[in-house]
């Protein structure tokens, strides 16, 4: 039986040393070997995984995205609230309050989802497994969401975590 898994997801950087600090910076990732090809790239370790930078001209796609994992959200959402081209970037499918704060969404299962674009305009998915746990005086537009058919009574929310 084949068992895969992610060794790494590879986005488009426009500007290299500008994407690295805010992966280190921001998520805490750090620089790992990375071999020396063509292009400037640099690969970074996330968790047991790795995101591989890679310079080029090339836009970022509008939808496509990679989803990470923090056990920190209230850190993250301050430092990327804080960076000078880093935003948050609600889904077009839901509606939009007329709350200034970035949306949070809320999962059916509890778990969190905020989308933001990196400085180089990659999409990014930032996941936290509760959000009773968020303290909403930081975090103030925690939003349904309302695009998902929410499971009746008694019925298994889908997870996003695989070991909810």
């Amino acid at each position: 039986m084949v068992e895969p898994r992610y060794t790494h997801v590879s986005i488009v950087a426009d500007d290299l040393e500008e994407s690295v600090d805010f992966y280190e910076s921001v998520f805490g990732m750090k620089r790992i070997p990375t071999p020396a090809f063509d292009e400037r790239i640099q690969w970074l370790q996330c968790g047991e995984f790795q995101l591989h930078l890679v310079e080029r001209d090339d836009d970022p796609p509008a939808f496509n995205h990679h989803a990470l994992h923090v056990d920190d959200f209230e850190t993250v959402y301050q430092s990327i609230r804080d960076h000078d081209r880093a935003e948050a970037e609600a889904l077009p499918q839901i509606e939009a309050s007329a709350d200034p704060d970035p949306p949070v969404y809320v999962l059916p299962s509890g778990a969190v989802q905020w989308y933001v674009r990196d400085p180089a305009g990659n999409l990014v998915e930032i996941n936290a497994p509760d959000a009773d746990a968020l303290d909403e005086s930081l975090v103030r537009n925690l939003v349904k969401r309302t695009d998902i058919e929410w499971p009746e009574a008694g019925e298994e929310p889908a997870p996003i975590y695989l070991n909810e």
